[in-house]
């Protein structure tokens, strides 16, 4: 099968071509587990993170990749949940120990043993793929494969996000820069909280102009004060100093919600700079999000499928992975980015 292979870590600045395009045995599935002959996989920013080593492979090469739609090809002993031909999606979440307190209360993204899809196993950027059975899902009829794949992480990463923030309808919602998973939030919010507003920061003229597109009322740079304060605010950027800038725009009681797997240290000197009377006080919270379970994925599928919520994507080869990671590096974002496996 055609792959695109990570070999090492590598500095995306400098190296424009971090993954090899190779030829490797098609993957066999053991017991309760599954074959699935991808058809689409979506490019996450997680990816850049994998490749530059700040949330590193345990092994290499790896096959990156982690918002995976595909067709059951071939299963494994005691399969019980899927049938042959049926397309499924393969999300960020890979495999839990099902045994801990945090598995038993369905955490399982805060499970020791979380593995994650193209980072602690071989993932999506291949023609195909092995995963457990219990951690695949349907992909509901109305969405096409391109349409389905950045539901898988970017958006049940924003429904985690969004149910974090306690969020009702009328409170003011600070979206905290502005790529696949925040246009996703937008969409949510629009449709869950017809009276609340939402309000977009974004270094880019485009991301601010794309995000007034979909409906946002307010969009602006990161140091710009929105016309009204904020109830509720998800960050998804890298660094801190939008973060800090943010907490200032939160209102008493309000309530950001940090959607991010981890933060750069370029920027870290911002941290030194929270004064606790203009960015705390009066019962300010912070909250990260870590992962998701596979509850968000299935309940993100479901409303999804209601609304119903398409992504806006870019689509690409798979030999073309390389050029849609450096245009995700150099932030030439419109939505989505979707690699597509199998012939057109």
């Amino acid at each position: 099968m055609r792959a695109m292979v990570l070999k090492g870590i590598t500095d995306l600045t400098r190296n424009k071509s971090p993954l090899e395009l190779v030829d490797l045995p098609i993957p066999e599935p053991h017991d309760r587990e599954i074959l699935v002959r991808v058809s689409v996989c979506g490019v996450c920013h997680t990816e850049l993170d994998e490749i530059e080593g700040r949330t590193p492979p345990d092994r290499f090469p790896i096959i990156l990749g982690h918002q995976i739609v595909g067709r059951v090809e071939k299963m494994g002993q005691e399969v019980s949940k899927f049938r042959g031909g049926e397309r499924v999606g393969i999300g960020w979440i890979y495999r839990a120990c099902g045994q801990c307190r945090f598995c038993r209360q369905g955490n399982e993204n805060l499970c020791d043993a979380f593995q994650a899809t193209g980072r602690d196993a071989d993932g999506g950027y291949a023609e195909y793929t092995v995963v457990p059975e219990g951690f695949a899902y349907l992909i509901p009829e109305v969405f096409a494969d391109g349409e389905a794949a950045p539901l898988l992480c970017s958006g049940a990463i924003g429904y985690r996000s969004l149910r974090l923030t306690n969020m009702t309808d009328g409170d003011n919602l600070g979206l905290i820069g502005f790529g696949a998973s925040a246009h996703l939030v937008l969409k949510m919010v629009r449709h869950r909280y017809p009276l609340s507003k939402v309000f977009v920061f974004s270094r880019t003229q485009a991301e601010r102009d794309f995000a007034k597109e979909l409906g946002a009322f307010w969009a602006g740079d990161f140091p710009d004060q929105p016309p009204e304060k904020l109830q509720r605010a998800i960050d998804t950027t890298p660094v801190w100093r939008p973060i800090i800038e943010g907490l200032q725009n939160l209102d008493k009681g309000g309530r950001l919600v940090i959607n991010a797997i981890r933060k750069e240290k370029v920027d870290q000197e911002a941290l030194l700079k929270i004064d606790y009377a203009r960015h705390l006080w009066l019962e300010k919270e912070i909250k990260s999000v870590a992962n998701v379970s596979r509850q968000d994925v299935a309940e993100f599928l479901e409303l999804a499928a209601q609304i119903p919520i398409k992504p806006e994507f870019q689509e690409y080869a798979l030999e073309e992975a390389n050029q849609a990671l450096v245009e995700l590096k150099e932030r030439k974002i419109r939505g989505a980015k979707v690699l597509r496996i199998e012939p057109v």
